[in-house]
């Protein structure tokens, strides 16, 4: 197998990236990382410390400051690693409505997102890894071996959130999912440090009309063309 290989799956918000790179990591025996979750928790340390998301200043000094640690899963309740912040497991609290509506705003900026892409590479470095987010193959790993961008309709991506909220029994409305979806689009796709977008060499996949195992089996294809394909997958 080859050594140190990272494999960099991009899309938009609820495009099936995580669920699909959880699979593949686990298929491979490779380590799964979705770096919209180191986000997420700043967003998270942000609301907790009081500060305002429109605050730069405040929320990139709080983004140097953090201390964010992704760990293998230590508990069997749907959680595809634990996430923690400042020692504290808040792998579902980073999930919440309110990080939500906030997390775009906060990695608009150049000074988390500086920091937050310099633990990426230092993870992603170690090798053997399947990397989510939405700049992994154009910002943090340009250099990937095989970069795979998710695309799904706003319709869909709203229709699996909402059904994402409700298996964790929490209050969820279809059309104000799909309202923050759209939004969520905008500023990511507009946003003038790297907007989301599919690497010029990324592999395309429409998954309005794929189910999570159709999306899977095409990428590890695709992996296994490559030559990637960990021994026993």
């Amino acid at each position: 197998m080859i050594s140190k290989t990272t494999i960099a799956i991009d899309g938009p918000a609820a495009s099936g990236k995580s669920t699909v790179g959880g699979k593949i990591a686990q298929q491979l025996g490779f380590l799964f990382f979705d770096t919209g979750i180191m986000y997420r928790a700043v967003t998270l340390a942000v609301l907790q410390a009081g500060i305002d998301p429109m605050d730069e200043t405040s929320v990139c000094a709080i983004a140097n400051r953090v201390d964010i640690d992704i760990l293998p899963p230590g508990k069997a309740d749907g959680r595809k690693a634990d996430v923690f912040l400042d020692g504290r497991d808040v792998t579902w609290e980073v999930r919440s409505r309110e990080v939500e509506g906030s997390v775009s705003q906060v990695s608009t900026y150049k000074g988390v997102r500086d920091a937050m892409t310099a633990q990426q590479r230092r993870i992603g470095q170690r090798g053997n890894v399947v990397m989510v987010g939405r700049d992994i193959g154009t910002v943090v790993f340009p250099d990937a071996d095989l970069k795979i961008y998710l695309e799904a309709s706003a319709n869909v991506r709203a229709r699996r959130r909402y059904e994402e909220l409700l298996d964790r029994n929490q209050p969820a409305d279809y059309e104000n999912i799909l309202m923050a979806t759209r939004q969520r689009d905008e500023i990511d796709k507009n946003r003038t440090i790297a907007p989301l977008r599919p690497a010029d060499d990324a592999v395309i996949l429409d998954t309005d009309d794929l189910t999570i195992d159709e999306v899977v089996q095409g990428i590890l294809k695709l992996i296994k063309e490559k030559g990637i394909m960990a021994e026993g997958a």
